[in-house]
């Protein structure tokens, strides 16, 4: 299925909530219950012949199959293990992911904030599996991927290597779902090996489906206690750690009892008076249920008697269970960073908490028409996908009063650890913010050029450029319309996206392209307005039946082009009997499969037109046409494309180079202009849209 279709199929598919945690898509069409099902009757353990167990599914250089490391791996199932192998025992906890010769922690301090919030939790590791009833070597895990959920199954063979698990297992050896999720999410990316190295933040994005943010400590926003606060409010999962300066720190512990390089959930925010002033107090729990800090506002601490009973009951709690307060003043000295993963409405069931309005868009950057690169790169900068963001309403307790609506931006970049097996890597991404002016406000049909860009400075963009999956920023602004416009840092960098607005009161927000029209002026003559001279010459090029074959206009057009050819200083190897089979097709008609000398009149005047329009494109006089200068050029013939139109042409009439020469140039001209004739002959009622039966699509798409 080509590229174009996959994309028509996904976006239908969305439409009718495929794709959503209630009906979550079969990854590569695998449905777990069909599987499980078929198993069962034939008596046989599941065998995943989409993920194998076998050396490709390790990985492709340090885990290759080649590899020392995976030297001696065996692949084998939980009841080859353990006598009596269980899913999960009694209730998922954070010791059940015990780190193995795989650099995932990431991943892993991600699963294990996953414990903590139990309906997140069963979501994602659904519960009712078991090695015990209806048993089938089968097993599935949900993961929200690029803006829609899909169910993953798995097989329980597992890598293993002298009868131990070589890569994530449980503290309890006979419990099994943290290793099958891994496998899960290995498959998902394409292999274990394509797991190492990442951010807790893509762990809690495939887990909730939601936007992460990341908070440096050492300067912090100035209102983030009130983020927090609002975070909390809106059932958000946070988490905050201690940055270690040698491995030795791993998980040393302080003299006031803070855990370095340790993950840290924040489960709570407060004021409290003391002494005549207002404290604010930030609540932390240490997932081990134990070490506690001892410092000011600890459990035991003297400051619980300096406020009142009300406040003392309302927050404290003495006693051993690795939650307890400290002053937000501490916390901003102690911790290095707070992690913010604020979760999508239907991440959310309570209906006690509030709730973020959910705006979200995918696009493509495609070398020579859609990925233009940063603002450094002004000329080609405004060919990047542009989106308008529409603010009115101001944000509920606004900070220092001001009237501003705040919204949280996150740009992700699509299936690019899965490409790692192919060398690719992540590309540098980021996004600028403009305001609107007046006289696009509302406009959808319309493609922001390089003027606007070269003369209007931004009025907020991403904190950097940085190389990895997404990149999110919370920003406030005043109400308005604004242009939001994604990119790589250097133009001609090929992706798919998914960009992702959550702001605090409902926004309308858009995609911004240009109208697909033709407004080409039909070229009006008659046998009398052909010269003379012009007369005699079609005579003797056409000889006897005084008609032009495909292979004679080929022949001729292709001779007087090459006399032009050093005189205009064009890059010309001639035109393509395709080209030529165009050029037929549009002006034949009397369905001949030739040229009269009107018809032929009229395509050499098309054609002495595209030369003036390659000409003065050409701009740095090379004899070919960059695809930037093609798309201003197509416009100049009369045709206006939105950006996926201009990326099909590119990629069917660009050279490796992305240059686009004389012929191509042509051909694409004349193919578009017979495409718009078809289409309105056809479209009787003017609706903008016509129906064909098979017959009819394939006369079309043949010729």
């Amino acid at each position: 299925m080509s590229g174009i279709v996959q994309t028509l199929v996904h976006y239908r598919n969305k439409s009718s909530g495929i794709g959503t945690n209630a009906k979550a898509v079969n990854y590569l069409n695998q449905d777990y219950e069909e599987l499980k099902r078929s198993c069962l009757e034939r008596g046989r353990l599941f065998e995943d012949d989409m993920f194998d167990a076998g050396p490709s599914s390790l990985g492709f250089k340090e885990l290759g199959p080649y590899s020392a490391k995976t030297r001696g791996v065996t692949w084998q199932r939980p009841s080859e293990l353990q006598s009596r192998p269980k899913f999960i025992i009694e209730e998922a906890t954070r010791t059940d992911i015990c780190q193995g010769a795989l650099g995932d922690c990431w991943l892993l301090a991600a699963i294990a904030s996953l414990t903590l919030n139990k309906e997140v939790l069963h979501r994602v590791v659904p519960h009712d599996q078991s090695f015990d009833d209806n048993y089938a070597g089968i097993f599935h895990f949900e993961f929200w991927q690029f803006g829609e959920w899909v169910d993953v199954v798995v097989d329980d063979r597992l890598p293993t290597k002298d009868g131990e698990l070589v890569f994530v297992h449980s503290e309890k050896g006979s419990e099994f779902w943290s290793a099958l999720l891994e496998k899960a999410y290995a498959k998902l990316n394409g292999c274990y090996e394509a797991l190492s190295g990442g951010s807790t933040i893509e762990g809690f994005e495939d887990f909730t489906g939601g936007i992460a943010e990341n908070h440096e400590l050492k300067e912090p926003h100035p209102h983030l206690f009130h983020i927090i606060q609002k975070a909390l409010d809106r059932g958000s999962l946070l988490g905050c750690s201690i940055d270690i300066t040698s491995q030795n720190d791993s998980e040393a512990v302080t003299f006031q009892k803070l855990v370095k390089g340790h993950a840290y959930s924040v489960t709570g925010a407060d004021m409290v008076e003391y002494r005549g002033d207002n404290v604010q107090l930030i609540r932390i729990r240490n997932p081990w249920g134990q070490v506690e800090w001892n410092g000011s506002w600890s459990d035991s601490s003297y400051e619980w008697q300096s406020v009142s009973n009300k406040d003392r009951d309302r927050l404290t709690n003495r006693k051993e269970d690795g939650e307890f307060w400290m002053s937000f003043t501490d916390f901003l000295r102690h911790f290095s960073r707070l992690e913010i993963c604020n979760l999508t409405p239907d991440a959310l069931t309570s209906d006690n908490l509030l709730k973020w309005a959910e705006l979200e868009f995918e696009g493509t950057w495609r070398a020579g028409s859609s990925a233009g690169g940063c603002r450094n790169y002004i000329s080609s900068f405004w060919r990047n996908p542009q989106f308008v963001i529409k603010l009115e309403d101001v944000d509920d307790e606004p900070d220092d009063g001001e009237e501003l609506c705040t919204f949280i931006v996150g740009l992700m970049q699509k299936n690019k650890r899965k490409m790692r097996k192919m060398g690719q890597d992540m590309e540098t991404i980021g996004f600028a913010i403009y305001k609107l002016p007046e006289e696009f406000s509302g406009l959808k049909q319309v493609h922001l050029k390089e003027d606007f860009f070269k003369y209007n400075a931004s009025a907020a963009r991403s904190n950097t450029f940085i190389n990895l999956r997404e990149l999110s920023n919370r920003i406030s602004l005043p109400p308005g319309e604004y242009l939001i416009v994604p990119s790589t840092f250097e133009p001609n960098k090929n992706g798919d996206f998914y960009l992702r607005v959550l702001s605090e009161k409902p926004a309308d927000f858009h995609e911004i392209d240009d109208p697909v029209t033709c407004d080409i002026e039909p070229i009006e003559i008659d046998e009398d307005d052909v010269s003379d001279g012009f007369k005699g010459l079609f005579v003797k090029l056409a000889g006897h039946d005084s008609e032009i074959s495909v292979y004679e206009l080929q022949k001729i057009l292709n001779s007087v082009i090459s006399k032009k050819r050093s005189q205009n200083r064009i890059k010309f190897d001639g035109f393509s009997l395709a080209t030529c089979h165009n050029m037929v097709n549009l002006l034949d008609k009397d369905g001949s499969g030739k040229l009269g000398m009107v018809e032929f009149k009229i395509l050499w005047t098309k054609i002495e037109k595209f030369l003036g329009l390659f000409k003065a494109r050409d701009s740095d006089d090379s004899g070919c046409m960059s695809s930037s200068e093609m798309r201003m050029a197509v416009e100049e013939a009369g045709f206006r494309l939105n950006t996926p139109l201009h990326q099909i042409l590119v990629a069917r009439y660009s050279e490796p180079d992305l240059s686009i020469e004389f012929d191509n140039f042509v051909s694409c001209l004349i193919r578009m202009e017979s495409l718009f004739n078809t289409f309105k002959a056809l479209d009787q009622d003017g609706s903008g849209q016509i129906e064909l039966d098979m017959k009819q699509w394939l006369s079309l798409t043949i010729l």
